[in-house]
C-alpha cells in the first residue's frame, strides 16, 4: 500500500481520503459533515472565506450558494498531490462558481499576491476560516501562517485606505511641490559591498551606541551608516555622521529632527511625497526615491516623462524604508539597530531625539518623566523584548514589525545587532563580529542597485508641470461653465487629475474607482480641490526655475 499518493476510500455516502496513513474525511458521511459545518458559517458582507485543504470539495457548493455576491471562497492546498486530487474529483455545480478560487502554495506572500491579483485590493473586509475536513491537520503550521498572512494583509490594506483618506491629499500636494526640487537633487549613491548599519531611533539605540566609537578602529574596517530622520540627532551628538539620512514624513512633525544638523551637511534621501521643507532643513545634498501610495494616472505620466525617482515598496515606516534602501543600494551585509517597534513608559526614542528632549524640558517638580497616556492607552500591550525585558507596543507599531518580518525574514544578509525592542524575525548577531572584515563582506544577498536615475533638467520639469496646470485649468473652466467643455472632456480630465479625488473616502476604499460625474457631491468636492493643486504646482514650477540645471 502506497500512502505517498492520496487514495479514495468508499464511505457510506461519498468517499473518504487516505493519505500518509490518516483518514482525512469521515468514513461514514463526509458530505453531510461538511454541509453541517457550512450551515454554521456566518454569512457576512465583503468576506473572504478561506478553506484550507478542500480535498473532494464537499460543502463548497453549499458555501458558494450561501455567501453574498461581494464575498468569495479561497481554497488553498499546500500539497500538490492533494490539489491534483481536488481538481480531478470536484467540479463546481453552484451557479456562483465564479466566486471560487483554488491555489496550491505554502508561501504567505504568494497567496496574498494571488488574492490581490484575482480579486483586487480592498475587496474584502475580513477573513473567515472554514475547515471542511481534517486535511488541514497534515500541515497545520503552514495553514496557520497563510491564515495569519491573509488577515494581516486585509488589515494592512484597510489601514492603508484610512491613511490615504487622512494623508492622501497631503502626499499629492507634497509631490507636486517636490517636482520643483528634482532638478536640484542628486542621484542616490551606491553603498557598494561594504557593511551597512541601519539605525532606527528606538530606545535600544542607546545601549547599542554607548561606549562604541565611529569610525571603528582599524584601517580595514569600513561601515556605512544609514539612519532614519529621528535618529540623526542621537548619532550626531555621539560624533557619528551618517552616510545617508532617510525621510518619509509628509507632515511637519519631523522638521525638528534636523535642528542643528545643517552644519554637518548630511546627505538626505527623501520620498517624493515627503514634506518639501525637509530638503532645506537637512542642509546636505538631497536625493529622491518614490513609494507608490496608491494607483494614480499621475504616476504613470511622471514615469512616461522620466521624472519618477527610483521606486521602493510602500512600506509606511521610515525604518522599513531605510532598510529597503540599504538592501537596494548595496550588496554587503546590512546590520539593524534601534528598530524596536516598541517603547518603555519613560522612553519612546533614543536619547537626544526631539521627543525625548521635549519631555525632559517639560519636566517639573510636579510633572514626571513618565507619560502614562501613550504607554497605557487602549490597544497598547506589554510584550517581551529580545533581551527578555518588558516593552510596550501599540497596534500600529506591531503591524510594522509584522510587515518587517514578512518582507525581510528570508534575507540572508540582514542581521539584528541591538538588544532591545521586539524580535524582528531575522538572525541576531554581535555587531563587533559582523563588522570584522574577517567575517566576510556578506555578499550573499541579491541587493540590486537601481539603474542610474539622472535627475531631470529644469526644462523637463517645466514642461511636465505646465501640462498639469493646463489640465487643472481646463477642468476648472469646464466645471465653472467658463468653457465649452463637453461631458467627454470633463470625464477625461477628472480621470487624468485623479490626485484631486483619490483621497475621498469612497475612492480610497475602492482603489482608484470613483463615483460618476452625475454625483453632485463628488463633483463639488473635486472643484474645491483644484485651486490648492494649482498653487502647489505653481510653487513647484517656481522652485524648478531656480535650478542651475537647464
Amino acid at each position: 500500500m502506497n500512502d505517498e499518493m492520496p487514495r479514495l476510500a468508499q464511505a457510506r455516502r461519498g468517499n473518504s481520503v487516505i493519505w500518509r496513513g490518516k483518514a482525512l474525511l469521515s468514513s461514514i458521511d463526509p458530505i453531510d459533515r461538511a454541509e453541517r459545518i457550512v450551515r454554521e458559517v456566518p454569512v457576512l458582507k465583503r468576506t473572504l472565506y478561506f478553506c484550507p485543504s478542500p480535498l473532494l470539495g464537499y460543502g463548497l457548493d453549499l458555501l458558494l450558494d450561501r455567501i453574498g455576491e461581494d464575498s468569495a471562497v479561497l481554497c488553498v492546498e499546500t500539497e500538490r498531490a492533494l490539489m491534483d486530487l481536488t481538481r480531478s474529483n470536484y467540479r463546481p455545480a453552484s451557479p456562483f462558481a465564479s466566486r471560487l478560487r483554488l491555489s496550491v502554495s505554502s508561501d504567505p506572500r504568494e497567496i496574498c499576491a494571488f488574492v490581490r491579483a484575482e480579486f483586487g485590493a480592498r475587496t474584502f473586509r475580513r477573513l473567515v476560516v472554514v475547515r471542511l475536513n481534517a486535511g488541514w491537520i497534515i500541515d497545520a503550521e503552514r495553514y496557520a501562517a497563510l491564515e495569519n498572512a491573509l488577515r494581516a494583509d486585509i488589515a494592512v490594506d484597510w489601514s492603508n485606505a484610512m491613511t490615504l483618506m487622512k494623508l492622501g491629499r497631503r502626499y499629492a500636494l507634497n509631490a507636486a511641490r517636490n517636482l520643483g526640487l528634482l532638478p536640484h537633487s542628486v542621484p542616490l549613491g551606491r553603498l557598494g559591498a561594504e557593511t551597512v548599519l541601519v539605525a532606527g531611533a528606538g530606545p535600544s539605540l542607546d545601549s547599542f551606541l554607548d561606549g562604541r566609537r565611529f569610525p571603528l578602529p582599524g584601517p580595514e574596517i569600513s561601515i556605512r551608516v544609514v539612519c532614519v530622520d529621528t535618529a540623526l540627532r542621537p548619532l550626531l551628538d555621539r560624533g557619528i555622521v551618517p552616510d545617508l539620512v532617510v525621510a518619509l514624513e509628509a507632515q511637519h512633525w519631523n522638521l525638528r529632527d534636523f535642528i542643528g544638523s545643517s552644519v554637518r551637511a548630511c546627505p538626505l534621501a527623501m520620498d517624493l511625497s515627503a514634506l518639501p521643507s525637509t530638503a532645506e532643513a537637512c542642509g546636505g545634498p538631497v536625493s529622491f526615491f518614490f513609494s507608490r501610495w496608491t494607483l494614480l494616472r499621475f504616476f504613470d505620466r511622471l514615469d512616461a516623462a522620466g521624472l519618477l525617482p527610483p521606486e521602493i515598496p510602500p512600506l509606511g515606516s521610515v525604518g522599513l524604508a531605510a532598510v529597503e534602501l540599504a538592501l537596494t543600494l548595496g550588496t554587503g551585509k546590512v546590520l539593524v539597530a534601534g528598530l524596536d517597534f516598541s517603547y518603555t513608559a519613560d522612553a519612546y526614542h533614543a536619547r537626544s531625539a526631539p521627543s525625548r528632549e521635549e519631555r525632559l524640558r517639560r519636566a517639573t517638580r510636579l510633572s514626571s518623566l513618565i507619560d502614562p497616556g501613550p504607554a497605557f492607552r487602549s490597544g497598547v500591550a506589554a510584550l517581551r523584548s529580545k533581551d527578555g525585558g518588558t516593552v510596550r507596543s501599540d497596534p500600529a507599531l506591531r503591524s510594522y514589525r509584522d510587515l518587517f518580518e514578512r518582507e525581510y525574514s528570508n534575507i540572508g544578509r540582514l542581521r539584528d545587532v541591538s538588544a532591545g525592542g521586539l524580535a524582528l524575525g531575522i538572525s541576531r548577531s554581535d555587531f563587533t563580529e559582523e563588522a570584522d572584515p574577517a567575517s566576510g563582506r556578506g555578499e550573499t544577498g541579491n541587493g540590486i542597485p537601481p539603474e542610474a536615475w539622472v535627475p531631470p533638467s529644469t526644462s523637463e520639469v517645466r514642461i511636465f508641470i505646465e501640462g498639469e496646470l493646463e489640465r487643472l485649468r481646463s477642468l476648472r473652466s469646464a466645471l465653472t461653465g467658463t468653457s465649452a467643455g463637453t461631458k467627454i472632456d470633463v470625464e477625461s480630465l477628472v480621470d487624468e487629475c485623479d490626485y484631486l479625488w483619490a483621497h475621498f473616502p469612497e475612492c480610497a476604499a475602492a482603489e482608484g474607482r470613483r463615483p460618476p460625474l452625475s454625483d453632485e457631491s463628488f463633483m463639488k468636492r473635486v472643484r474645491i480641490q483644484i485651486e490648492p493643486f494649482i498653487d502647489a504646482f505653481t510653487v513647484g514650477l517656481a522652485e524648478a526655475e531656480q535650478s542651475p540645471k537647464g
